[in-house]
């Protein structure tokens, strides 16, 4: 695709690629990704391709480190010196409760946060490379059923039971407006890390209200807390910035308050 004159390739996961007219390679394949660079010749490869599962992550380690730190192996082994990279990260580098800038030091608390870590190192040691780690991300998903607002949807729908996390909190933002920040971070001249951060942290609960109401839907969920858990959760989270240019400014919030 082509972005104000600007060439891009953009990486997602199997299921977006399946339902959209992108062309589409298996990341983990080194010559499928070899060959797709070499027909494209791109200017800028945005890559957000990763498994996101935390439970399936820590169940399968060498699975997870696989599709999210072997595939970026693959991208840096064959992409060429004169192509920009940026790296859609995750708000997972970070586990503990608190506010956290460019400055802070990652520490994930799960398999998935920790691949996430050593995909981050790598791409940073990559000269004219950037990394971006936004929260979480509202949108609608490739099939239908998946993302928190599909998810919580779908589930509805079938009169399935639904939990959410009580004591977690996010910088949350429109999946719309997180790709236009993204896009313009592709096409600028920024490198190294940057965050995206949110107009506010929304906690699960007061999010699942939100996005049911938009939906017309009533919301009816059980609330647990995080240490309820199988695997490790994330509580209060929030992506900050110590940057002041537009790049950096908080996205629009997805949940409004009245006053």
């Amino acid at each position: 695709m082509r972005q104000g004159g600007t060439s891009l390739v953009a990486v997602a996961s199997t299921a977006a690629s399946r339902n959209s007219r992108w062309i589409a390679a298996d990341a983990e394949d080194a010559a499928a990704l070899a060959a797709l660079l070499e027909r494209e010749q791109p200017e800028v490869v945005i890559w957000a391709h990763a498994v996101c599962d935390v439970g399936k992550c820590e169940a399968n380690p060498q699975w997870a480190s696989t599709i999210n730190v072997s595939s970026i192996e693959n991208l840096l082994r064959h992409l060429p010196p004169s192509t920009r990279l940026l790296y859609v990260s995750s708000d997972h580098v970070f586990g503990g409760d608190g506010a956290y800038t460019e400055r802070s030091e990652p520490c994930p608390i799960s398999v998935y946060g920790r691949t996430r870590v050593t995909a981050e190192r790598l791409i940073l040691n990559r000269p004219g490379s950037l990394v971006v780690r936004p929260g979480l991300a509202i949108g609608s998903s490739a099939d239908g059923r998946t993302g928190f607002l599909d998810w919580l949807a779908y589930r509805h729908s079938r009169r399935l039971p639904v939990t959410v996390i009580s004591d977690e909190y996010r910088s949350v933002v429109w999946a719309d407006d997180l790709s236009a920040r993204l896009l313009s971070l592709a096409t600028s001249d920024v490198v190294g890390l940057r965050h995206v951060p949110a107009a506010r942290a929304v906690s699960r609960p007061e999010l699942a209200r939100h996005l049911l109401s938009l939906r017309g839907i009533e919301p009816r969920f059980d609330e647990r807390t995080r240490f309820e858990q199988p695997a490790p959760h994330l509580g209060r989270v929030e992506i900050l910035s110590v940057y002041r240019d537009p790049y950096s400014l908080p996205l629009p919030p997805v949940v409004t308050v009245l006053s």
